[in-house]
């Protein structure tokens, strides 16, 4: 039995951004740690609204698409250095009521062991575009 620890590369995080766009939340869990926290990039602390735990961490990653039904992380470009990483992308998405987001926004992330500790979001604060007439 090999004493290596995994090291996360800058595949497994876009594996980890494809498994988002696929809103795939059983894909996304396989790559956090059993303590996992996602520090998310909107509510009322200053951290945004935090999950800590695999469950609530899969309530709050499966909130994403409740809210927006057609989430999409696009143009990612992710750079890793020792423990901690980073991915960028551009967040589209669609409220049920029709307004839009489209900004830009990137991951901070914590690794221990191969997998994620913590997820951090950031997101540019920019109004939502009004919903075409339909």
């Amino acid at each position: 039995m090999s004493n290596v620890i995994p090291e996360v590369t800058t595949e497994v995080l876009q594996a980890f951004a494809d498994a988002w766009n696929r809103h795939d939340v059983d894909a996304l869990m396989s790559f956090m740690t059993d303590d996992c926290v996602f520090e998310s990039s909107a509510g009322p602390d200053l951290c945004g609204t935090r999950y800590a735990g695999r469950e609530a961490v899969r309530e709050g990653f499966a909130e994403v698409w409740t809210t927006f039904p057609d989430a999409n992380w696009g143009n990612a470009r992710h750079f890793i250095h020792g423990e901690r990483g980073v991915s960028e992308w551009t967040f589209t998405g669609t409220r049920e009521d029709g307004t839009r987001m489209e900004v830009h926004g990137c991951d901070l992330f914590t690794f221990r062991d191969g997998k994620i500790a913590l997820k951090n979001s950031y997101r540019k604060n920019r109004p939502l575009v009004a919903a075409l007439n339909r």
